[in-house]
């Protein structure tokens, strides 16, 4: 049986120092999982999609298959592939979050500095050419055929090209198909745009950040709601603007309706992999509902939960009912411009 999702991204062996409570050392991270982790708090039937090397222990995939995930699209090189499988974030003392400095960081923590850290660089995504691939993105080629005809689809950030790639494979000639695509931050840009209206032309739902969004239209416009309007016209029929503690914009092009929707109010434990986290419970709330707004209150929850909690799948241990409570109380939040 076919999974109902299939989300694409990258798999990381995460070291992560959050704001509040323990480390995370060597520990199963990267954005498809956390967008996986907050897709499953509404639905389990996913299709996972990405590519590791030998770097990435085998058993954490046996784990995510133990969990009930399609697992069958992470394509492992053995060959050729020598990229550092290793991801490092820290939050200093006003949250600012940081992937530099490993070593100053734990030494401000007063923690012994992991040994299976020795090494590492955070990726230099500034000097990097935007069309370059990056080894560690999900490959269109490698992508198993018969996931091409899962009707929900989301792909998370990664490089402009393996993005293009994937997209062109589930685009088709459905009209029934469904793809939300949370863009790189590194081809955000104002001289960009041309090739990111090939990217959104038969995409369904553009995730955006606020501070992406105000670096492709920097120089050109402050409002946000004028840029939500011209990227629809790149393609998407919805766009949806992720500003963190604020909440998220939505404008449904269709409707021409705009709605502010805020972050539902939770105790901070650990930001990292939020906004991957609203976009997979976005897509499990679009294929509930096909309700643009009922989408982002399902991710809004989903990114509620992953914040209260620490790695991916915090989200799957909270109580029975909690997320649809919370769902509940945000319909009367969500407000109409």
């Amino acid at each position: 049986m076919s999974s109902t999702f299939a989300v694409a991204g990258k798999l990381t062996r995460e070291y992560l120092l959050p704001p509040v409570g323990n480390p995370r050392l060597d520990a199963p991270g990267g954005n498809l999982l956390y967008a996986v982790g907050g897709l499953s708090v509404w639905d389990k039937s996913i299709a996972m999609i990405s590519q590791v090397n030998q770097g990435y222990p085998i058993e954490w995939i046996n784990d995510f298959r133990e969990r009930g995930f399609d697992t069958g699209g992470i394509h492992i090189d053995l060959e050729k592939n020598k990229a550092d499988v290793r991801s490092f974030i820290a939050y200093g003392e006003k949250n600012e979050r940081s992937n530099a400095n490993a070593v100053s960081h734990f030494a401000r923590r007063e923690m012994t500095f992991p040994k299976s850290l020795l090494g590492y660089q955070p990726p230099e995504t500034a000097a990097k050419e935007i069309r370059t691939l990056d080894p560690l993105a999900p490959s269109a080629l490698n992508t198993p055929k018969p996931y091409r005809d899962i009707r929900f689809v989301h792909i998370c950030p990664f490089n402009y090209v393996s993005q293009s790639q994937l997209v062109n494979i589930f685009r088709g000639d459905s009209s029934n198909q469904c793809i939300t695509l949370d863009p790189d931050p590194l081809y955000m840009k104002s001289n960009f745009s041309n090739e990111l209206r090939l990217v959104l032309q038969g995409i369904t739902a553009f995730l955006p950040s606020e501070d992406e969004m105000r670096a492709l239209f920097w120089g050109e416009s402050h409002d946000l709601w004028d840029m939500a309007q011209q990227i629809s016209e790149f393609g998407p029929r919805i766009v949806v603007i992720k500003r963190g503690a604020l909440g998220q914009c939505l404008y449904d092009a269709v409707g021409n309706k705009k709605y502010e929707v805020p972050a539902y109010p939770v105790r901070l434990m650990d930001p990292t992999g939020a906004g991957d986290a609203f976009s997979g419970g976005f897509l499990a709330g679009y294929q509930r509902t096909n309700d643009p707004l009922m989408a982002v209150l399902h991710g809004n929850i989903s990114a509620s939960l992953k914040i209260e909690g620490v790695g991916p799948f915090a989200p799957l241990d909270v109580m029975p009912g909690l997320a649809d409570a919370r769902l509940h109380a945000l319909q009367e939040m969500a407000r109409t411009v």
